[in-house]
């Protein structure tokens, strides 16, 4: 399923000349080799160019149609007209001079196997080039002085002779594809992607720019031990991939991970969607309205045209026509040393998928103070809850980021991990976040539990009609710590910081306290304040009489929610009563 959406998209992406053709792939190149007619270098030019990296300007590598790459793992396998400086110059900047000089050997016999045959200037310039190029005498070489360090670190080198790049020269691109067209073929197989039967391939293209994982590349289907093989099938002839299938799927892979405008990284997952026609607003559109990405529009017009587009009507974004009934697919990845793990693959229509989400977003719907103008709350900023953010490492527990998206995306349950990482933090820091609230209310409405009235606790703002017994008791805490900071203008230190958890956890133990603190607190404001006094008595009059005359020795998780949604709301109502007067 993941591989078939894939090659689709690839042949979505070939057909508007944006892939190349098997056997050719983009990559990053740094430095440009001029030889003259003899293989003499001449000089070096850096091909960098300036690119913007979020706010900054730097000079990165220039991507260019190549041949396509080989697979190394251990060995010495050269690519063809282009490579890192051991292969091409033999030399290296890691201080091994011996393996540099056989890979520039391979590189040489490689070249020669290729060309030999090729009558054309360019093809004799390069061949020439391997001929008389002294690898040991390489550094002190002038035309490399200016950019050696650049060089040696493990920067690409491309070949131009004559104001052309070499793998723009007809007879060498044609030299190139007989050899990928004729390369040694594995064993027939029916492909498992495309059904056809033929020779598959072995070792798949690497796939890069997965956040975590190795640099050079990491493999999407491997297998290197017996435990992971069946039938004494040896790598990849276990999930048997045509050669063009695992070209075409490691094409389109590294196609979207290099548009970083349209990849995600939530925890350790990164995260790719992609429209079946390749519609570049219609992931613009869901890049804002569920990863929170930059566009220019307001949060009420993102809001409008999601509604819109979530009841099958076709919508006007950036000057492009987005189509809800459009195919949209959500890929997640993470790493695995060498290898990738997927942790979900959703396929839905464009417009079910933001129905998902805007069911996630009713949920998490809370009163906030009024300088809180997040109109959205998306999945990173949802996981930063879970995690102390005065810590070196602010990602969140591995997994949790996958579990969560999926449960948005498929508007199913929450995974467990949300709630406890969300109330570890609550329990921490003594405190709970406009953000914090909403998860709780979010989670128990998608996982209800018979200790939570939906009616009574999971509401939108502050329910002063709530008989439930936990919820009760957040709101009363909030009025002792009220009933504290009134009797005590600018005290620092107040009873959430010493009882919050306490009370939350055990309030027939922790109560009886609070309520002679409470007491000695009214006996100081009575004569300072005596209005205020008796409102907060009243209060007290009021939430005592729904708890009755006994606490409850303990409460459950799911009442400490309710408790803490009580705490909450009962606060946010004060402070919203101040911002009136």
């Amino acid at each position: 399923m993941i591989l078939q959406a894939l090659v689709q998209y690839y042949e979505t992406l070939a057909a508007q000349g944006k892939l190349e053709r098997p056997g050719w792939s983009s990559s990053a190149v740094s430095y440009a080799l001029y030889l003259n007619d003899t293989g003499e270098l001449e000089q070096v030019v850096s091909l960098k160019e300036e690119q913007e990296r979020g706010k900054k300007k730097v000079l990165a590598p220039r991507p260019m149609s190549l041949p396509a790459p080989v697979k190394r793992t251990a060995g010495v396998l050269p690519n063809f007209l282009w490579d890192n400086s051991s292969y091409i110059l033999g030399i290296d900047g890691k201080g091994n001079p011996q393996r540099s000089l056989e890979c520039f050997q391979a590189s040489k016999a490689f070249h020669h196997q290729l060309l030999d045959g090729v009558n054309c200037p360019a093809a004799k310039a390069v061949l020439a080039f391997f001929d008389c190029w002294n690898p040991a005498m390489a550094r002190e070489h002038p035309a490399l002085a200016d950019n050696l360090e650049g060089i040696l670190s493990n920067a690409n080198l491309v070949f131009r002779y004559n104001g052309m790049f070499l793998q723009e020269d007809s007879p060498i691109r044609q030299a190139w594809q007989n050899h990928y067209d004729g390369a040694e073929n594995g064993p027939e197989r029916v492909c498992l992607v495309t059904g056809k039967k033929g020779p598959v391939e072995s070792v798949h293209p690497s796939i890069k720019g997965v956040a975590g994982a190795q640099s050079s590349g990491a493999a999407l289907i491997s297998f290197n031990a017996p435990a992971f093989c069946s039938y004494g099938q040896e790598q990849n002839l276990n999930a048997p991939t045509s050669k063009y299938a695992a070209f075409a799927y490691t094409s389109a892979l590294n196609y979207l991970l290099k548009d970083r405008n349209h990849i995600q990284r939530i925890g350790d997952t990164t995260v790719l969607f992609w429209a079946e026609n390749n519609s570049a607003a219609t992931q613009d559109f869901f890049a804002s309205y569920v990863f929170g990405a930059p566009v220019p529009y307001e949060d009420k017009d993102l809001r409008e045209m999601a509604k819109n587009l979530i009841q099958g009507q076709p919508i006007l974004f950036d000057e492009a026509r987005l189509d809800p009934s459009v195919t949209f697919y959500i890929l997640g990845l993470s790493p695995n040393a060498a290898r990738l793990s997927v942790r979900f693959f959703l396929k839905n229509s464009f417009g079910d998928f933001l129905k998902c989400v805007q069911a996630h977003y009713d949920r998490l719907k809370i009163s906030r103070p009024k300088y809180d103008k997040n109109e959205f709350l998306p999945p990173w900023r949802l996981l930063n809850e879970t995690v102390n953010q005065n810590s070196k490492d602010k990602s969140p527990v591995p997994g949790l980021a996958g579990e969560t998206l999926r449960a948005i995306l498929e508007n199913t349950r929450y995974p467990a991990t949300l709630l406890n990482g969300t109330t570890l933090r609550i329990r921490a820091e003594r405190n709970i976040t406009p953000n914090q609230a909403a998860i709780l209310k979010a989670y128990y409405l998608k996982n209800p539990h018979s200790d939570i009235p939906e009616k009574e606790v999971l509401t939108v703002s502050l329910n002063p009609g709530s008989t439930n017994i936990p919820y009760t008791l957040g709101r009363l805490f909030s009025v002792y710590e009220a009933i504290q900071s009134d009797a005590n203008p600018g005290i620092k230190t107040t009873i959430k910081d010493r009882y919050f958890n306490s009370a939350s956890a055990i309030p027939g133990t922790i109560f009886p306290i609070l309520g002679n603190l409470a007491q000695k607190h009214l006996r100081k404001l009575r004569s300072s304040n005596r209005g205020l006094c008796i409102t907060h008595e009243k209060m007290i009059e009021e939430l005592s009489g729904i708890i009755g005359d006994v606490f409850p020795a303990r409460l459950t998780l799911p009442q400490q929610g309710s408790f803490q949604l009580g705490y909450y709301q009962q606060t946010q109502a004060r402070y919203e009563k101040k911002e009136e007067k």
